[in-house]
């Protein structure tokens, strides 16, 4: 059984980077899945960030793609999110989502099959 374990969460500062991982444990190797990073703000519903597979790449929401950056770490098992600029706006729980090979096309509607139990983000104001 696959799972995937968010870490990296806490307070961050306005205007500093947040750096997100996602390990995949159990199951295949990182780059055998599809990997997607999302977020919920609190009493907002969980939106998409982006998602990264083997075989199409990277790919990031319209919203997401001037501040986030995401990659694999083959090595480490992981796929890791990267935000610069932080902004209080930012704040909430971030997630990462599963599904098999070219699964990507799942990211945006948020039908990802298998879910980490995320990560709390704060960013004061």
């Amino acid at each position: 059984q696959v799972q995937l374990v968010e870490s990296g969460g806490g307070l961050v500062q306005p205007g500093d980077t947040l750096r997100l991982s996602c390990v995949v444990r159990g199951g295949f190797g990182v780059d055998f899945y599809s990997i997607g990073w999302f977020r919920q703000a609190p009493g907002k519903e969980r939106e998409p960030i982006g998602c990264i597979d083997s075989s199409t790449g990277v790919h990031y929401s319209e919203a997401a793609k001037n501040r986030f950056s995401i990659s694999a770490n083959i090595p480490e098992n992981t796929v890791d999110l990267q935000m610069i600029n932080a902004r209080p706006e930012d704040a909430g729980t971030y997630y990462c989502g599963g599904a098999g090979p070219a699964g990507c096309i799942k990211y945006e509607k948020l039908g990802m099959d298998f879910w980490g139990e995320g990560t709390v983000v704060t960013v004061p104001s």
